[in-house]
């Protein structure tokens, strides 16, 4: 190839990854009116505090969250049972114990339970209709502009706990009564009255008011109002809203939410006589959408994409709680939120942080790791007390503080749940490869962890067994969902977490404690498999449609096995073919996000498109949220519902990283899964395990080159999209090729080099 001609392709690369710095217009969400139901709403937040505009009863109305806001009483009585007893209710087939005790108490109790905060309300019936509603992604504004030329501003600071909004544009000539209108009004959920089920189709729980507070008290003065909401044993939280009618015919107001402690908010005169809150709130999100980008042809696919992003910078922050079914965006409908809006870590917290490290946003990832971290004691409490072992595990369903809630115990309390929360320990470390992190939470995490499985295993015939095994949500809550061997879930759990232990002692140089995780982890037995690839168990095939891919946890996300290797390519494709036989009735939502990635890592790429194209047009709510059921009437599922959870979402985020770029058996892959129709193809600064940033650039059918910066230094072994190729970044006699066609050469820390295509 010419030097002119690499010239000009490192120049068109150049161009184009400077292009997709930043997501484009026809990325934002834009209406021609307000939404008419709450999970339609325009979504603002920074972790912390969340906030949905939409319409309700003419009235223009902002929904106000906190993550924190929990009634954490408890309903699970842990003294009255263990696992011991369930072994044994399983064995005598005795299970109404199990249902009364461990199930039973989830739907008897309205608590614990997340809990919305309240609501802000505008009079607009005088502004005329609404022309533009407008969510722009790079800033997190909200614009609407109504007929009358008057503009409604909205937006929470990415980096302080307020919220702010205006209205612009106010002639006082054609409306000299605009302002005493359009004064906030405080909308306060029923707390302490009624207790009637929503009938929105969302899987709503129980009225508000079945929670029984003492009704809350408000103060109101010319431009404040404060409410004070008193909800169980002495806790409380207060809204506070204040706004001002400043220079240039503006209303201009904000709000916060505190929990146990009395809400403050910044004199509004020094707020905004200096634009500092926004110029700070535009450069967090300026240097969010600068970690990387993806430039597909595929305008819906890229739009839900870039739409998930958006909602991972809304909702996750290191100092916040993890992400929960809905984050930071409770139900605005006087009921409980599906499912209490609790820590789902059976599926749903693992699923929403499944793009972070792909999408170079480890900062987003802290919060999990974060608030893992924060209830490991609390977690190891229940180790000991249910699983009478000691070591570390988490309850499938979690409070804020960590305590396990119940429901169906196979999963709620699951024995292998603390494995795949582990993994996001390592993911962390891998991605980051930050020996701090090694040393002070990935490396004792695991080690808990893993000393806990060692603990509750136990060896049968030189096997190592698990004494129940179940596989998410095969069977629902029956006796049967129980299994006395292995469920292939379990096991693809239990092999990651002693690998990945043998590897972050290894790393921590205490190689005898590798060699004995290394040890434990040859007793486990083979995955079981047959001419339907992975079944769920020993003796139990995939016998019908399932929403959950539990089953093929090996593949993804725990990586165990290579399409490459002729003998996990037996076992992926089979695996594949049977579900597709299954069909797609019993599916929710998340579960086309999540066959997404399965089929990006068998290479179907044509066939992983096809699964983000399903998800985006059929599962999701015009603002974007994933609302679990087909919302085209069951051209897909059986399931036509609507409870909005964030995990496929975050799940599609990953699904579309996977096409672009994977890490898989100690190398990573560069365009692994693109269509062939897809000709022009490129992304920005995704990031790899081993801590390399990549780039790279498809054009006119064929790739043309890859940038790579090893951030921390180390063994890059990489699989190119091209058989031949060039660089001048480091003499090419430096490299090795081996028999898969992967190259690999050492790095430094902060070095960078191109490879480009060959062009045989």
């Amino acid at each position: 190839m010419r030097k002119a001609s690499i010239f000009l392709v490192l120049l068109t690369l150049c161009f184009a990854v400077r292009l997709i710095a930043q997501p484009l217009p026809q990325h934002n969400l834009n209406f021609d009116q307000l939404a008419s139901r709450w999970d339609e709403a325009i979504p603002l937040g920074n972790g912390m505090l969340g906030a949905l505009v939409w319409q309700k009863q003419g009235n223009l109305r902002l929904s106000l969250d906190r993550a924190d806001l929990w009634d954490e009483r408890k309903a699970l009585d842990l003294s009255t049972f263990n696992f011991t007893d369930v072994q044994r209710w399983v064995k005598n087939k005795t299970y109404d114990s199990a249902h009364r005790l461990g199930d039973q108490p989830y739907d008897a109790f309205p608590y614990p339970t997340k809990l919305p905060a309240a609501a802000i309300e505008f009079d607009i019936s005088s502004l005329g209709k609404v022309i533009s509603n407008t969510l722009d992604i790079t800033t997190a504004l909200n614009t609407v502009q109504f007929e009358s030329g008057i503009l409604f501003k909205t937006y929470i600071h990415a980096g302080k706990e307020l919220g702010y909004f205006s209205f612009e544009h106010i002639d006082k000539k054609k409306h000299p009564d605009i302002v005493s209108l359009l004064a906030p009004k405080l909308i306060v959920h029923s707390y302490n009255k009624g207790g009637s089920r929503d009938k929105d189709n969302s899987h709503a729980g129980e009225g508000l008011g079945k929670l029984g507070y003492a009704e809350g008290a408000v103060v109101k003065t010319n431009n404040s109002i404060r409410y004070h909401q008193p909800t169980y044993n002495g806790h409380y939280f207060e809204v506070l809203i204040s706004w001002k009618k400043f220079p240039g015919n503006r209303i201009i107001g904000q709000w916060v939410i505190s929990n146990d402690k009395k809400a403050q908010a910044p004199d509004l005169n020094t707020t905004h006589k200096e634009p500092t809150s926004w110029t700070s709130h535009i450069s967090w999100w300026k240097n969010f959408w600068s970690k990387s980008s993806i430039a597909v042809p595929d305008s819906l696919i890229e739009k839900q994409y870039y739409l998930e992003m958006y909602k991972l910078g809304a909702v996750s922050r290191p100092n916040a709680p993890a992400i929960t079914l809905q984050a930071v965006w409770t139900a605005d409908n006087g009921s409980l939120p599906p499912w209490k809006g609790d820590f789902h870590n059976d599926l749903n917290t693992q699923l929403s942080y499944w793009p972070v490290y792909t999408a170079n946003r480890l900062k987003e990832g802290e919060s999990y790791i974060n608030w893992l971290w924060n209830n490991k004691k609390k977690n190891e409490q229940y180790t000991r007390q249910y699983f009478g072992v000691q070591g570390l595990n988490v309850p499938g369903v979690a409070t804020l503080s960590g305590d396990p809630m119940g429901g169906w115990i196979q999963y709620s309390l699951g024995p292998t749940v603390g494995a795949w929360c582990a993994q996001h320990f390592y993911w962390q470390w891998k991605y980051s490869m930050d020996n701090t992190f090694l040393q002070t939470r990935a490396y004792p995490y695991i080690h808990d962890v893993a000393t806990y499985m060692e603990q509750i295993t136990f060896l049968k015939d030189g096997k190592r067994m698990l004494p129940l095994s179940s596989s998410p949500e095969y069977n629902d809550n029956a006796i049967t969902a129980w299994f006395t061997q292995w469920s292939n879930f379990d096991l693809a759990l239990v092999q990651f977490l002693f690998k990945a232990a043998a590897e972050v002692a290894l790393a921590s140089n205490k190689t005898a404690e590798a060699a004995h995780w290394k040890q434990i982890a040859a007793q486990l037995p083979a995955y079981e498999t047959n001419a339907t690839g992975f079944t769920i168990a020993p003796g139990q095939d995939l016998h019908s449609s399932h929403r959950h891919m539990s089953s093929y946890m090996a593949v993804y996300p725990l990586a165990l096995l290579d399409i490459n290797k002729q003998e996990d390519k037996d076992i992926i494709q089979n695996s594949l073919k049977r579900i597709e036989e299954k069909g797609t009735s019993a599916w929710c939502g998340y579960s086309f996000s999540w066959m997404a990635s399965l089929y990006a890592r068998a290479y179907e790429a044509n066939k992983a498109v096809k699964q983000l194209q399903i998800f985006a047009s059929n599962f999701c709510s015009p603002n974007s949220f994933h609302l679990n059921g087909d919302q085209k009437g069951g051209q897909h599922s059986s399931f036509t519902y609507r409870p909005f959870t964030l995990e496929g979402n975050f799940a599609f985020a990953q699904g579309v990283q996977e096409l672009l770029l994977q890490s898989r058996d100690g190398y990573i892959e560069v365009f692994p899964a693109v269509p062939r129709s897809w000709n022009d193809v490129s992304f920005k600064r995704l990031r790899a395990e081993g801590a390399f940033i990549v780039s790279a650039q498809k054009e006119n059918g064929v790739p043309v080159a890859i940038t790579i910066t090893a951030e921390k230094g180390g063994l890059l072994r990489i699989k190119l999209p091209f058989r031949t190729w060039i660089t001048r970044s480091i003499p090419m006699s430096l490299f090795n090729t081996s028999e898969q066609g992967v190259i690999s050469v050492n790095m430094k820390k902060g070095q960078t080099i191109t490879i480009e295509n060959g062009y045989e």
